[in-house]
């Protein structure tokens, strides 16, 4: 499955210099205007990377010959800031035609999400090409869900090439951004013994038993535009918005991982860019596979 291929953060030193620079200003605006982007950006590579790789199939639009991943269901009316990545990129055939692909622009626009928001820097491996074609389907299948038990989070994970460890790290990035009412209602109206009572209450007020779907919460209440160590500080209070969220600390096999990172915030940060590292590399398309798009959302 994984392909740690010839990637290189110096990759486009010689034929596009100005390149991370010029996608760090798109993500710098797109986030100075909306803080809740930096979480949409991060997840767009993760759901990227977890669909054929690292390749940018996540931001192909429908034709006759392509069923979009857009329109999958972890994707479909969630998955957002295409348009950003398509600024980003719009930006860079002016300097550089035909050089920087969608897929490290998506990889570069996660890492400088995260510092923008408090999160970890890392050094991004470059050299990903586009891919050509897109899975619908294994963006239903291979893409971890709200309600996963623990054992599936985890092999899911590790179908990927990415450990218990990473997975914990990760999940961590549920410290920023938020999640629509019908994929925590069942959570917050269970009375389940895994969720604090005044917490479940408060988050009924905006998640009423019918209706309103899309009302939104933050994944963290505390600091929710504030990519820390909080989440695991709520979990250990039994504060977890989403079910697979809570499933980290329920009696199993990442109850310690969560109790280190709510207490080491050092330690959390630098194992989530170690794993963020790590699923930018899940099977990229290099060398003369795949091809650099033109335009993020189609194939040339």
């Amino acid at each position: 499955m994984q392909c740690h291929a010839q990637l290189s953060s110096t990759f486009y030193d010689r034929t596009c210099p100005t390149a991370l620079t010029t996608i760090r200003t798109s993500i710098r605006q797109a986030v100075s205007s909306e803080r809740r982007m930096a979480a949409s950006l991060i997840r767009l590579h993760f759901h990227d990377c977890f669909v054929q790789g690292c390749d940018a199939s996540i931001l192909l639009d429908e034709t006759p010959t392509i069923v979009s991943e857009k329109t999958a269901l972890p994707n479909l009316g969630s998955a957002r800031g295409y348009g950003i990545i398509e600024d980003a990129k719009r930006e860079l055939e002016k300097t550089c035609p035909g050089i920087v692909s969608c897929a490290d622009i998506l990889a570069v626009a996660a890492r400088d999400a995260s510092t923008l928001v408090g999160g970890p820097s890392w050094t991004v491996k470059l050299g990903r090409r586009d891919s050509t074609t897109a899975s619908h389907t294994l963006a239903e299948t291979d893409l971890p869900g709200p309600f996963d038990p623990l054992d599936r989070v985890i092999s899911g994970f590790a179908n990927k090439g990415l450990s218990t460890r990473d997975m914990v790290a990760l999940s961590g990035a549920h410290s920023i951004g938020q999640a629509q009412c019908f994929l925590f209602r069942d959570r917050i109206y269970s009375n389940g013994t895994d969720i604090d009572a005044g917490f479940a209450s408060t988050r009924r007020r905006q998640c009423p038993q019918e209706d309103q779907n899309g009302n939104l919460a933050p994944l963290d209440l505390v600091t929710p535009n504030q990519l820390d160590n909080n989440y695991y500080k709520n979990l250990i209070q039994r504060k977890g918005l989403l079910q697979s969220d809570q499933v980290l600390l329920s009696g199993g096999s990442t109850d310690n991982i969560v109790t280190e990172y709510s207490n080491n915030p050092r330690t959390f940060a630098s194992d989530f860019a170690a794993a963020m590292i790590k699923m930018g590399d899940i099977s990229p398309l290099t060398g003369q596979n795949g091809i650099i798009r033109t335009v993020c959302g189609a194939i040339n």
